[in-house]
């Protein structure tokens, strides 16, 4: 499955690191067994996953998921507030 990973990948990527970073990322790459590439691309890709998930999905435990659905199904509320705010001419208009 590596093999055919690594085949498929076309696209190159260059970073810069300090001399710290860069022995730290060795020593992990030496100890995970893989090469650089491979550690790279495997923990970047998942930073990047974690990153993206609350922005494309969530998912909440079932007494969790009841109430927001229970907040969801409530009537909307008038705000007097918000309403005069939105009467309001923009400070932004020309």
């Amino acid at each position: 499955m590596a093999d055919s990973l690594a085949r498929r990948r076309s696209r190159r990527m260059e970073l810069r690191t300090t001399e710290e970073e860069r022995f730290l990322i060795d020593r992990a790459v030496a100890a995970s067994g893989t090469d650089l590439t491979e550690f790279v691309v495997t923990h970047a890709s998942e930073a990047a996953r974690r990153v993206l998930a609350d922005r494309q999905s969530f998912e909440l435990d079932p007494v969790t998921l009841a109430a927001w659905e229970e907040l969801n199904d409530r009537p909307a509320r008038e705000l007097p507030g918000l309403a005069a705010l939105f009467r309001r001419s923009s400070p932004f208009a020309e």
